[in-house]
């Protein structure tokens, strides 16, 4: 990975040593859709992969899932309570899902945590990925595992944003297209988040 990327890129994180706590950056929002109900523990692993362009690993969920089917989600999930952290619930996901080993994954710090229509707060962990790991999707849960390079959510141009009704409520979204996949929802989110703490948003 060129090293002034990871540079900037290691500047925007939360370091490991202090996990972000409480709610989620966008809590003010959900409150107002779910109210202030507890939210589920979960993390998702953003996984780049090591190489002269480094890309961002990502999955294409089974249509047959009853959340988010079909949708392109980072590979993670809820929390289990044997996981010591975020990111042993980030490690043990990704392997479940995609079959990506811990020996291939060095984590570097967290974004700030996210909170789900679903009713999850999401902690997202941002790890360095192997060039030579080898990713084999579980079926029953992940359709398509595909891989974007992190040049292309920095360039502002790939960055769309809209408007989306729900509940009654206007509620400002973020999409990126590329290989004609959409990256929506928490996923885009999340993405943003990384952005504006890099100063690219």
């Amino acid at each position: 990975m060129n090293a002034p990327l990871l540079d900037a890129l290691q500047g925007a994180l939360r370091p490991l040593a202090d996990p972000p706590q409480g709610p989620g950056w966008n809590h003010a929002e959900m409150a107002e859709l779910l109210g202030d109900a507890p939210r589920r523990p979960a993390a998702v692993l953003l996984g780049l992969r090591e190489g002269v362009q480094p890309r961002l690993v990502l999955t294409v969920r089974n249509d047959s899932l009853q959340s988010h089917a079909g949708q392109v989600a980072f590979p993670g999930g809820r929390s289990d309570p044997d996981d010591a952290d975020a990111v042993a619930t980030a490690l043990r996901e990704s392997e479940e899902e995609i079959g990506l080993a811990r020996h291939w994954v060095t984590p570097l710090g967290f974004l700030d945590r996210f909170e789900t229509i679903s009713g999850y707060t999401v902690t997202p962990v941002v790890a360095r990925v192997a060039a030579s790991a080898l990713l084999r999707p579980a079926p029953a849960e992940v359709a398509e595992v595909f891989e974007v390079p992190l040049e292309f959510f920095l360039e502002p141009a790939n960055l769309r944003r809209y408007t989306m009704e729900f509940r009654g409520h206007r509620r400002p979204m973020v999409e990126f297209v590329h290989g004609g996949h959409r990256i929506w929802g928490a996923t885009a989110a999340m993405l943003l988040n990384l952005l504006t703490r890099m100063g690219r948003a």
